[in-house]
């Protein structure tokens, strides 16, 4: 798989462990930087993140910052990305089988290594619940994600 990995200064260290690891395990990985000790604006490090996921040159991203909570909401700012801050491998899986996303975020002040690679590895590994499913429930609400503003008359009801 083509995987692109971002974070900000906080997860330098964990994104050159991840992306090693990611290479021996055969991935092509693209480090959108950036390098250890510049201190850096998550923001801009999602939004590049969320720019080559978008644009399809990537199939996954993965983003980290000190708690993966900002970085996954600047990614989320991009109508095209769902990205899921996860700390554990069933928020992994269920980011995948039901929300489709395509980006992970993980927080590197709260996770150690073997965690990340165990969320990374089932977020990798499952696949989309509705992937083969055109009319499917996950696949309805998914494409709800892309659509922003929020409005009144969307809200849909279902037996």
């Amino acid at each position: 798989m083509r995987i692109a990995i971002a974070s900000d200064h906080a997860a330098t260290d964990l994104k050159a462990q991840l992306a090693e690891w990611l290479i021996d395990e055969g991935h092509e990985v693209a480090d959108l930087g950036p390098d250890r000790g510049e201190s850096v604006d998550y923001p801009d490090y999602g939004y590049k993140l969320a720019e080559v996921v978008a644009e399809g040159t990537v199939d996954y991203g993965i983003a980290l910052c000190g708690s993966g909570i900002g970085i996954a909401m600047s990614c989320n700012r991009h109508p095209q990305v769902r990205c899921a801050n996860v700390s554990e491998p069933l928020s992994a899986a269920l980011a995948r089988d039901h929300n489709d996303a395509n980006v992970i975020a993980l927080g590197a002040r709260l996770i150690g290594i073997e965690m990340a690679k165990s969320c990374i590895a089932t977020f990798l590994a499952t696949e989309f619940a509705d992937a083969d499913e055109p009319e499917g429930r996950h696949r309805r609400r998914v494409a709800k994600l892309g659509i922003p503003p929020f409005a009144q008359d969307r809200i849909e009801t279902h037996q």
